[in-house]
């Protein structure tokens, strides 16, 4: 589990671990109000057809989302993933991309997050996001 958000030298914005580690999804911006990371786009990211796989643009857009619903969330709480949708509109063989996130609404109990995905050559829109977090005690957060 991340440190809380207080805690200084939160080292996970450093280095996410698990699948954003596998898919190179590196953090460039990192606030409770927008959270900015980057990823490249390889033969490793393809679905069979030669193209980025629209589940590797979900888990983009969820790590945004959720990285932003943790360091927005109170002291003792974090974030998990509720809900996320996304619609994929332009394909990417190769390149990097950059994933904005935002929130939309940040309650008590719920986050939703809009996460827009862009190639970073050329900033052409390649996927919308949305992203539905709940808030939750820190220790009853999923593993």
């Amino acid at each position: 589990m991340p440190p809380s958000s207080s805690s200084p030298g939160a080292s996970f914005l450093d280095d996410l671990g698990g699948v954003a580690s596998l898919l190179d999804i590196r953090l460039t911006e990192s606030e409770p109000e927008r959270v900015v990371a980057t990823m490249p786009v390889t033969p490793d990211h393809h679905q069979p057809f030669g193209t980025l796989h629209g589940g590797v643009s979900v888990v983009l857009a969820e790590t945004v989302a959720s990285v932003g619903g943790f360091l927005a969330a109170p002291d003792g709480q974090t974030a998990a993933g509720l809900e996320v949708n996304a619609n994929h509109v332009r394909p990417v063989r190769d390149g990097r991309l950059v994933a904005v996130g935002t929130p939309l609404h940040t309650g008590r109990s719920t986050h939703v997050w809009d996460v827009k995905i862009h190639r970073e050559a050329d900033e052409a829109l390649v996927c919308v996001s949305r992203c539905t977090l709940a808030i939750v005690d820190a220790p009853d957060a999923p593993s």
